[in-house]
């Protein structure tokens, strides 16, 4: 196993370089796509190293409920240093995995807190228009059903105030950039990118890069529905001037907070190329291949330290 166990957990820089160049030159829902695999496969394998540092660090621990064979030298000498790794792998998959529940907890109490607050409204009204003169749209994901709950089909919600200053043309492109939220899983991809940085903070740039993805394929797909770039880009650049902040944070906004001049301009220009890669002699081509070798390498490194691991604790443990 030796130093490789290490690997995954270094590995996600070599995807940085294609968070930051992927706007360039692919189509937002491939940027979103791609760097929300990555982040998935790179998150998984951060963690099955921290696993295997963990098993390995605790054998040596008295008193732990490992099989006394898998404190055998052998064992130890499958990591270097394995009692100091060990011990901080331990801190760092606890501190991992309470993060990860951290963001699932208020991912679901954030979803549910929403949709109660959307059930004073008339039910089936989409969009759900609130009574507020503050300007702000979201888009509230559906929920399951649950014991006693049937299930909440997503819902667009929109205040009074952001009707009260959009035009007819201006209030359709609202409209259908938050129904792409909806329909594409945008908080699907958002809360995966989440998760991965929660256990690896070498992920947590491809969250901001995805949420910004996630705008640009909800501003491509309003822009394709209304049938007018132009008008698409006067109203998310509009709705960021007078937009204020969600009362319900964590959902996605019709103007997030971030680069809408990138994403006005963006609209302005021509519609993205709908290729599924990069072309292959140019800057995110040459980061799209690191990304890619960086990605398998950090599999194929949390594979071989797996197998090793378990032959060694095979030949070790008594039967």
């Amino acid at each position: 196993m030796g130093v490789f166990v290490f690997l995954p957990l270094v590995l996600p820089l070599s995807a940085l370089p294609i968070a930051r160049l992927a706007e360039q030159h692919l189509h937002p829902r491939v940027t979103t796509r791609l760097l929300t695999l990555l982040a998935a496969v790179l998150g998984l394998c951060s963690t099955l190293c921290l696993g295997l540092l963990v098993v390995v660090g605790t054998a040596q621990l008295p008193g732990n409920p490992l099989p006394d064979g898998w404190s055998d030298p052998e064992v130890r000498s499958a990591v270097p240093h394995a009692e100091i790794a060990g011990s901080a792998a331990i801190l760092a998959l606890a501190a991992a995995l309470t993060a990860v529940g951290s963001a699932l907890r208020r991912d679901r109490r954030i979803r549910a807190r929403t949709h109660r607050a959307l059930d004073v409204l008339p039910a089936g009204a989409d969009p759900a228009v609130l009574p507020d003169d503050a300007p702000y749209a979201y888009a509230v994901p559906g929920a399951p059903a649950r014991p006693g709950r049937p299930a909440r089909p997503g819902r667009i919600a929109v205040s009074r105030g952001m009707l009260r200053s959009l035009d007819g043309g201006e209030q359709r492109a609202l409209f259908a950039h938050e129904r792409a939220h909806l329909r594409c899983r945008h908080h699907r991809h958002l809360l995966a990118v989440r998760l991965a940085g929660c256990v690896n903070p070498l992920l947590l740039p491809l969250r901001s890069a995805v949420a910004f993805s996630t705008e640009r394929w909800a501003d491509e797909e309003a822009a394709r529905a209304v049938g007018d770039r132009r008008l698409t880009a006067r109203a998310v650049g509009k709705a960021a001037l007078i937009a204020r902040p969600a009362p319900y944070p964590g959902l996605a906004q019709f103007a997030e907070p971030g680069p809408v001049p990138r994403r006005v301009a963006a609209l302005l220009g021509p519609v993205p190329p709908a290729r599924g890669w990069p072309p292959a002699l140019t800057p995110a081509g040459l980061a799209a291949l690191v990304a890619a070798a960086g990605t398998a390498a950090s599999a194929l490194s949390s594979l071989n330290a797996a197998v090793a691991l378990f032959l060694v604790l095979k030949a070790a443990t008594p039967w």
